[in-house]
């Protein structure tokens, strides 16, 4: 999403139309005129929000083949076994606005991990479906009648994503207004069922607020389109951020556009706001479906003397969406991009377009890290983060300053992994699904992963050198399947995970090193982009003491950033940024 685009919109086979007549029809009596098909969604849409539905009668719409048709491709017992989301929890998961909006647009935002992959054979055949499994010798596509079909990989010609949703616009036409409203009601009533670990410590059923929340300020009250990382004078390595100081001409911060792959400079100076392109990526950057895009931003810890800095985006290759890590150069001033062309370091092919991390950060220890996802299908059915002889799925972590033979970096000494023949030397540690954000505790070096979960939880962890955190042998603290499974394997729990009631797409953050006298001082600060709640986490030992909600984001929460003085951001997906003000907010202090 990144991870961070995780809208549902349900994939459901429903036939509208009957077979066109062969012969011209009689002239009669003039029609009325088709009704407007955006006024028919509004009248649909109003009356699911105002009239009271009847969840039984939705149920059964739910699972009549006839009308709605909904079982046919949703399953609703947490496997996602079918073409589309499993939806046991998506009362949980979205409120009523957009449960509504996903069945009368289906195509508007397709969920992550559920688009369309049209595919076009050496024999001029074209199969479309949602990709299930994917490896070197064949693809597997299930439609929306159910129907895997299996596409040997040499018998592939093309293979393209789509933004048109399997599930047809006009579901609603098949129901009256009030079994339009039933359905959603019964939608409404889909939660997470609990279970006996969701009484794990590290997994709470109640997150308390406290009772004044922190406030946020807007840093920069421009919008900008689909921002997702932003860093503030770079120059010295502070907690995965890197600064200048004081120097004159240099601005304030760096804010890069996810999906324009642009990075602005913003400025500001006392009421005085200034917005400039520093670089437009936009012709080397993928960003034409799904969570793609420019997806991180570093900078060197010496960018003030080398004006050397990186960027994580996609481009398309040979019918594939690959997933790479350039190095960039700034002009002498270092106002803007130099114009040089950009060094690949390193690249990894994804299976899917989905799933391929974002952050990419400098850590204390001066090496470099790359948080990278399993790419997909939903499920991880190939075991990818469990696979050391592959970049998909793990922490990598390189030495951008040297070059070892074949190579544009080269592997640290103390790598886990290092001279190993059966694992990657790249990899720092594995088991992650979708590592959206990461950063560095500035006091204690720790690594802080958020990763985006598959159907149950978000999960918040402490990353340590050559740690397995599990995908997809287990879902936060829960097992999720058995099939790459190894005995004698240590599996690391998170620190914090959350059931889809809080929400379900967690956007890692930061450790509060501001004021040390606030009671929030090494309180990690997190959030959720779906639903836009902020939380503090007070661990010991890797094992969760505490959790409050602290505050609640304005927009889809894409980043948070950190500054020399150890103040924390906000960055909305929407285009605002915020500052976190914890002046006179008390963590212990809750409603």
């Amino acid at each position: 999403m990144s991870p961070f685009v995780r809208l549902l919109r349900p994939l459901v086979g429903l036939a509208l139309l009957g077979p066109v007549a062969a012969q011209t029809p009689a002239p009669g009596p003039a029609k009325p005129a088709t009704p407007d098909p955006a006024q028919q969604r509004r009248m649909y849409r109003d009356v699911a929000f105002g009239r009271e539905g009847n969840p039984e009668r939705g149920r059964l719409l739910f699972q009549d083949e006839r009308k709605a048709a909904c079982v046919k491709c949703h399953s609703l017992d947490g496997t996602s076994s079918k073409a589309g989301p499993d939806l046991q929890s998506i009362g949980d998961k979205y409120p009523r606005r957009d449960l509504i909006q996903s069945v009368l647009e289906p195509s508007a935002v397709i969920a992550v991990g559920y688009g369309t992959t049209l595919v076009e054979t050496q024999a001029g055949e074209e199969i479309q479906g949602v990709v299930k499994s994917a490896t070197a010798d064949s693809l597997d596509l299930v439609g929306t009648d159910g129907r895997h079909v299996v596409v040997a990989t040499r018998d592939i010609r093309a293979q393209h994503g789509t933004s048109v949703s399997l599930m047809p616009e006009g579901i609603e036409a098949g129901m009256t207004p009030q079994e339009f409203a039933d359905l959603i009601e019964y939608l409404t009533t889909l939660r997470q069922p609990e279970t006996a670990v969701s009484a794990n410590r590290g997994m709470p059923s109640d997150i308390p607020s406290i009772s004044r929340p922190v406030t946020l300020r807007p840093f920069f009250r421009e919008e900008l389109r689909f921002p997702h990382a932003f860093v503030q004078k770079p120059g010295d390595i502070r907690s995965g951020l890197v600064w200048f100081g004081s120097l004159p001409g240099v601005p304030d911060a760096f804010l890069a556009g996810h999906q324009t792959g642009r990075i602005w400079l913003l400025e500001t100076s006392g009421t005085n706001e200034t917005k400039t392109l520093f670089a437009d990526l936009s012709k080397d950057v993928f960003n034409e479906r799904g969570p793609n895009g420019l997806l991180g931003l570093a900078f060197h810890p010496k960018f003030r003397e080398n004006h050397r800095y990186f960027v994580k985006h996609q481009v398309f290759e040979d019918g594939k969406i690959v997933t790479t890590v350039a190095e960039r150069r700034a002009s002498a001033d270092p106002r803007t991009d130099s114009g040089q062309p950009e060094r690949r370091l390193w690249s990894v092919t994804s299976t899917t377009q989905d799933h391929s991390g974002g952050c990419i950060a400098f850590g204390p220890d001066g090496y470099f890290y790359i948080g990278m996802g399993d790419t997909g299908p939903q499920q991880d059915p190939q075991g990818h983060g469990q696979d050391l002889m592959l970049h998909l799925a793990k922490m990598l972590r390189i030495d951008v300053d040297h070059t070892d033979p074949g190579l544009a970096y080269a592997i640290p000494a103390d790598n886990p992994f290092r001279g190993r023949t059966d694992a990657r030397p790249e990899i720092w540690a594995i088991g992650f699904r979708e590592p959206w954000r990461f950063s560095f505790d500035r006091v204690t070096g720790d690594l802080w992963v958020g990763d985006v979960g598959q159907d149950r939880v978000e999960e918040v962890s402490i990353v340590r050198r050559g740690e397995n955190l599990g995908w997809n042998v287990h879902e936060g603290f829960e097992p999720f399947s058995n099939r790459y499974r190894h005995d004698g394997v240590t599996y690391t729990p998170p620190v914090f995970a959350y059931r889809r009631k809080f929400g379900n797409s967690v956007t890692g953050g930061f450790v509060y090193r501001g004021d040390k006298q606030s009671p929030f001082y090494g309180v990690y600060v997190c959030g959720d982009y779906t639903s836009h709640r902020i939380w503090g986490v007070k661990q010991e030992g890797r094992v969760l003491q505490s959790v409050r909600q602290i505050a609640t984001s304005p927009q889809g929460i894409a980043s948070f950033a950190e500054d020399e003085a150890g103040n924390l951001y906000v960055v909305g997906y929407e285009g605002m940024v915020y500052r976190m003000d914890f002046t006179g907010s008390d963590y212990a202090a809750t409603n």
